[in-house]
């Protein structure tokens, strides 16, 4: 399976919300591990491609600025 599309600035929605309550991540770094800042409490992480993938549930466009 060919790797997902992401750039940066795109929402993800994954599968287990995040301690805070949170479902939806901003994409803020791409490369062998994808940096993800979460949306309610700013909170940021880095998930290895593989993981990222597998964790995903959707992709939206852009965050709004």
């Amino acid at each position: 399976m060919p790797p997902v599309s992401v750039k940066i600035g795109d929402i993800a929605t994954m599968r287990k919300p995040h301690p805070c309550g949170s479902l939806d991540w901003e994409v803020t770094r791409i490369g062998a591990d994808i940096g993800l800042k979460c949306l309610k409490c700013g909170r940021r992480v880095m998930l290895p491609r593989d993981e990222f993938e597998r964790r995903l549930k959707s992709l939206k466009g852009r965050a709004v600025d």
